[in-house]
């Protein structure tokens, strides 16, 4: 079997050993139901509730501001469409043109259902203009602002953005999904009334993620039927899962300082290597305010999901852009809003990394990648050295 070299990260981690090894004692003797009234169930709760404080603590909340769901676009479409149901109609809601589609797409559907929705652009770094945002957002209005964009890496001011929402009386969500275990994240320095987190990005399971409602936040709840959750996510609780992300947020908390360097170094490698070796090759998004992680780079003339394609035969893993967008044939939504060049939009791949990455990937990727780039160009009938027109 060929080598696996795994570069695609924001699209979902390795569970973690030590993440695998707590959650096995819930998938045997343990498999009482905390909501149940009788001793065993208590004894379940028990480690629910440690693990609610664990997961608060990693993000600086108080426990009973964390409602477990079962991933972020749970979380994402909870927060959006149960703050807009609590407002009514005649809400606005101001979101980004490179939001996650489990952001956008609930918001599109509000405004199918009447509300003001207004999707505010990005500068050719990925970054938003906060003026607009300013002129956008009116008192009582919801706004929705990922920390980190999942294609980019490219880290919004959440800090200025919270101060501009609570200037305004707003209430302000954000996805803060590709920023776990990536970027210090503390709801106490930066006042979100609603985050959205899933386990499978740093290193814990699928299916087990969390909001964040701060008190006071009004919601109505996206799941009915039992009173899990204290009444706001009916469900029984995916109780080794919890586990498992607890822990997760434990590995990450303690280690997020190291880790962030060791993998801003391997990044910094690869795009050197990229820069040096390829021809017609640009970088997307801020240089100076990026996640640690992820590269996201545009071979120009050439399909990005060639290049994917070919270095999968040879082990290498990457994307396109978001996982959750990969059956789509168009150009990235978030590359588009950046004004990419039509020479470059459909070329542009993601590598983004984890703590299991090591220098050894790095360079089996830039032996490999200079050699699919140019071996594609030659099949290309476009390029700055070819006798044919390119049209957008």
């Amino acid at each position: 079997m060929t080598k696996i070299c795994y570069l695609d990260n924001n699209a979902t981690t390795r569970v973690a050993p030590e993440v695998r090894d707590v959650m096995l004692p819930f998938l045997g003797e343990l498999y009482g139901n905390p909501s149940s009234m009788h001793a065993f169930g208590g004894e379940i709760a028990r480690y629910v509730d440690r693990a609610r404080e664990e997961v608060a603590r990693f993000i600086n909340a108080e426990p009973d501001e964390v409602i477990f769901t079962s991933c972020a676009t749970e979380s994402d479409n909870t927060a959006i469409r149960g703050a807009a149901e609590a407002a009514g109609p005649g809400l606005r809601v101001v979101t980004t043109a490179v939001e996650h589609p489990a952001v956008l797409q609930p918001c599109r559907r509000l405004k199918a259902l009447g509300y003001e929705e207004i999707e505010l652009p990005v500068d050719a770094g990925g970054l938003l203009d906060l003026d607009r945002l300013r002129e956008a957002v009116t008192p009582g209005s919801l706004v929705s602002v990922m920390w980190a964009n999942n294609e980019t890496g490219v880290l919004f001011p959440m800090e200025e953005i919270a101060d501009i929402c609570r200037e305004r009386g707003a209430t302000l969500h954000t996805d803060a999904v590709q920023a776990a275990g990536k970027t210090p994240v503390d709801v106490k320095k930066v006042p979100v009334d609603m985050l959205s987190m899933s386990g499978h990005k740093f290193h814990a399971p699928k299916g087990i993620g969390f909001l964040y409602v701060r008190r006071g936040t009004k919601l109505k709840p996206f799941m009915l039927g039992g009173h899990q959750e204290h009444s706001r996510r009916a469900g029984t609780e995916n109780v080794p899962y919890i586990i498992g992300l607890a822990k997760a947020c434990e590995i990450a908390r303690i280690g997020m300082a190291e880790e962030g360097r060791k993998l801003a170094a391997l990044r910094d490698r690869l795009e050197a290597g990229i820069l040096a070796t390829c021809r017609n090759v640009r970088v997307n998004g801020d240089h100076a305010h990026r996640l640690p992680n992820t590269l996201n780079v545009s071979f120009e003339y050439i399909e990005g999901e060639a290049i994917a394609y070919r270095l999968s035969d040879l082990g290498i893993c990457i994307s396109t852009g978001s996982a959750c967008a990969s059956g789509s044939l168009d150009p990235s939504h978030v590359i588009r809003a950046m004004g990419v060049p039509f020479t470059a939009v459909h070329g542009s791949v993601r590598f983004s990394l984890s703590r299991y990455n090591t220098a050894d990937d790095i360079d089996y990727v830039l032996a490999k990648l200079p050699g699919v780039v140019g071996a594609l160009r030659e099949l290309s009938p476009f390029g700055p050295d070819k006798n044919v027109t390119t049209f957008s």
